[in-house]
């Protein structure tokens, strides 16, 4: 052993017949110890993915803005070094409850969490008093590292990211995501008919819509961003506007009075999909903009809309590509553009290149003849 060491108190465990350990880590020493590749280095040569970098500063901030309320999970790394594990006992559970001791000449290359090492290494520069706080790290032993590999694919190949809605429905610090729940909560032809936790609706499902796509029409619709404050008027303008809309599509309200199956709505309708509102909510954003004292009166002029996926003259290239519904940039806009000039509104030199771009003839005409 090297006369220099780290020493980390320590729990031992065993897996798949080897040795590994957990540990508290000092903050402060995560940026110092724990290695990760860099960009230039090969894929084949590398242990695990390039960084992101843009992902690194909303990290940083969640754990400089939340530092008396923030939760990381552990790190997982591989020590290429010669450890040593000094149980506090011999024999009984305590033999596997101890120190352990690396030299400080050992190299550590970060398995899992090399973005919370980052955002970690970040955070310090701005709030030093977290480096006295600890984080769990998941130790491996891997001379030469040659494991590395191995282990980012093992620990990767059946992690399953939480559906965005359920992420929507569980965050209280986002205020466009209490605004969503709340949408769902009093809205008629939401409540009770949003998906919680799934972002994708299976084909039996009593569900019409879900909570992801309720969150980023409202983002639309009230022009915020993530983290963004939301206003009570705010608020209670997305319940208004959506409530209003219930009014005008029929099919939204049959299927509150439970006289249509939302399995059929999503069959033959595009107002029921995410692209279509998110595209509501684009157009409603505008409208109320442009008349924030008549908008619910204005937008009556939505009633005249077909939005049965079979009027694929209105919709095709829209809200649908190939007969399928498409949530791509450039459908959420060019939906949101067919529902702008119906409700009299003028489009943006970029919706304006979108429409030359769907059709060669004139947008407008073709939209009067595919509305009823």
């Amino acid at each position: 052993m090297d006369s220099f060491n780290y020493t980390f108190a320590a729990l031992r465990g065993i897996q798949a017949q080897r040795e590994y350990f957990v540990a508290m880590c000092p903050m402060r020493l995560i940026p110092r110890i724990f290695l990760f590749n860099e960009d230039e280095i090969p894929a084949e040569l590398r242990a695990q993915r390039v960084l992101n970098r843009a992902r690194i500063p909303a990290i940083a901030r969640y754990l400089v803005d939340n530092a008396g309320d923030y939760v990381f999970s552990a790190i997982t790394a591989s020590i290429d070094g010669e450890i040593e594990f000094q149980p506090s006992a011999d024999k009984g559970r305590s033999r596997n409850i101890g120190q352990l001791v690396v030299p400080m000449s050992a190299k550590f290359v970060v398995n899992d969490g090399q973005h919370r090492r980052a955002a970690i290494e970040e955070a310090l520069k701005e709030r030093p008093e977290l480096g006295d706080e600890t984080i769990a790290v998941v130790f491996f032993v891997d001379a030469g590292l040659k494991r590395s590999q191995q282990l980012f694919a093992d620990l990767n190949t059946h992690a399953v990211r939480a559906s965005s809605s359920i992420g929507i429905l569980y965050d209280f610090r986002d205020p466009l995501s209490q605004v969503a729940r709340t949408v769902a909560a009093h809205v008629p032809v939401f409540k009770g008919l949003t998906d919680m936790e799934r972002s994708t609706i299976p084909n039996r499902s009593i569900k019409l819509f879900t909570l992801s796509g309720i969150f980023h029409a409202n983002v639309a619709l009230l022009r915020k961003s993530p983290q963004d404050e939301v206003t009570p008027e705010e608020v209670r303008l997305a319940v208004e506007f959506w409530t209003e809309l219930c009014k005008i599509i029929p099919e939204w309200q049959e299927r509150v009075v439970r006289s249509v199956a939302s399995a059929e709505l999503r069959r033959d309708y595009v107002h029921v999909h995410s692209v279509t509102l998110h595209a509501i909510g684009m157009a409603g954003a505008d409208l109320i903009a442009a008349d924030p004292r008549d908008w619910q009166q204005r937008l009556q002029r939505l009633s005249q809309i077909d939005w049965s996926r079979s009027n694929t003259r209105l919709w095709e290239g829209r809200a649908m590509i190939g007969g399928q519904m498409s949530k791509a940039h450039n459908n959420i806009v060019r939906t949101a553009s067919a529902l702008k000039q119906t409700l009299g509104l003028p489009l943006s030199p970029h919706e304006e290149r979108l429409e030359h771009a769907l059709s060669p003839v004139a947008v407008r005409t073709e939209l009067e003849e595919a509305t009823v």
